[in-house]
């Protein structure tokens, strides 16, 4: 696929032009620090992408402000005493060093229990802990499927987990597949309902548009509410690059 890449900046916003063999545009502000860029089909102009900013300029804005304001933990050192969360609480890890097999519990609704070998570095914690997230955002996705299958009338081929810088969430319209972030279980439980959900519809329709939203508003009428959720839920220390 042919792909053009240039800069410009739209009212004091700096924009990135992404021009490939796409039939649509699509506007995107990317975490964490609300960088915009446009993707757009070959054909179209620097003045029509210009225009397109200027009209959205006000939503723009209103994401990059939400981004600015967003929480942020710094990067985690694996050790007795930093904060991690878990569905949307924030705990207070107690690292353990054992001769048994390392594994991750929760004490008394406050404490996050992080058990491993001795000698365990950094990365091998926080392997551990990753791992332990996976699981169990893994057993969500059966039951939320299970519910949200037949009221939006799709079948999802597949749902996987992966960790994405830039996206909560992505699907593959032709072969039905879905992918949720790992971050998503660090979130309040409706947050990860909201984007398979979300996911799902564009199963129904690839574009944010009316349509998307009507499906939204008729499936998940919260939704814009479990957005706004998702929004002020602290991020992970990431290098959001796209």
């Amino acid at each position: 696929m042919t792909t053009e890449r240039q800069k410009i900046e739209v009212s004091g916003v700096p924009v990135e032009i992404v021009r490939k063999d796409i039939k649509n545009l699509h506007l995107a502000v990317y975490p964490p620090d609300g960088r915009v860029r446009v993707a757009v089909p070959l054909r179209i102009t620097d003045e029509t992408v210009r225009l397109t900013v200027i009209s959205r300029l006000g939503w723009i804005r209103r994401q990059q402000d939400a981004m600015a304001q967003q929480e942020r933990q710094s990067e985690r050192e694996m050790v007795t005493g930093e904060s991690h969360f878990f569905r949307g609480r924030r705990y207070r890890l107690n690292v353990i060093e054992q001769d048994a097999p390392p594994s991750v519990s929760i004490r008394s609704g406050k404490t996050m229990e992080l058990s491993v070998r001795p000698g365990s570095d950094r990365q091998k914690r926080e392997q551990v802990l990753q791992d332990w997230y996976r699981q169990l955002l893994r057993e969500q996705i059966p039951e939320l499927l299970s519910k949200w299958q037949p009221v939006i009338g799709v079948e999802v081929a597949f749902c996987g987990i992966r960790r994405m810088k830039t996206k909560w969430g992505t699907c593959n319209i032709d072969e039905r597949r879905v992918w949720l972030n790992l971050e998503l279980v660090k979130k309040p439980p409706i947050c990860t309902e909201y984007i398979l959900v979300h996911e799902m519809v564009h199963l129904l329709e690839r574009l944010h548009n009316d349509r998307f939203q009507a499906y939204m508003d008729g499936f998940m009428p919260q939704w814009r509410l479990h957005r706004e959720e998702l929004s002020r839920a602290p991020l992970a220390h990431e290098d959001w690059g796209y």
